[in-house]
């Protein structure tokens, strides 16, 4: 029910939040694992899906452990 780019978006950020959360993988190589080729893109993209950065995102969600 949604445009193919969006849904391509939203599973490679819903992987990267995993990966994030899981896993101590700098930013730039969770971006290139889940098919981001830079790290600015990658922002931009979980920024807009998660409303925060994912750095930020990663400290806030191990903050709650």
């Amino acid at each position: 029910g949604m445009p193919p780019m969006q849904y391509l978006m939203q599973w490679r950020t819903s992987l990267a939040a995993t990966r994030l959360r899981d896993s101590k993988d700098s930013i730039l190589r969770v971006a290139n694992a889940v098919g981001y080729e830079s790290e600015a893109a990658f922002n931009r993209a979980f920024k807009k899906e998660f409303g925060l950065p994912p750095a930020t995102w990663r400290r806030r969600e191990l903050g709650k452990r």
